[in-house]
């Protein structure tokens, strides 16, 4: 003869039943040394980035001063209306 069963329980998801993450499987140590050089990577570039830019606005600047003083490009980009300054 067969025993019945009691009722099946229906089974629940838990943090257990899910797949193992990268994450999970790193040991801590390793984990936190990724960490750290994930952040001095992201400092690195936007250090890189700052000093691009310094470097274009120091560019920026040196040829506006080329150009101001050049009187061949300030006669251009006057205004031909001399009136007005009388």
């Amino acid at each position: 003869m067969v025993k019945k069963r009691g009722p099946v329980a229906a089974a629940k998801a838990t943090a257990e039943d899910k797949p193992a993450t990268l994450k999970d499987l790193l040991n801590p140590e390793v984990l936190q040394k990724l960490k750290a050089q994930s952040e001095s990577m992201k400092a690195e570039a936007e250090q890189r980035r700052e000093e691009e830019r310094r470097r274009a606005e120091e560019a920026r600047r040196a040829e506006q001063k080329r150009l101001d003083n050049d009187f061949g490009h300030l006669l251009e980009n006057s205004d031909p209306n001399w009136r007005k300054f009388k």
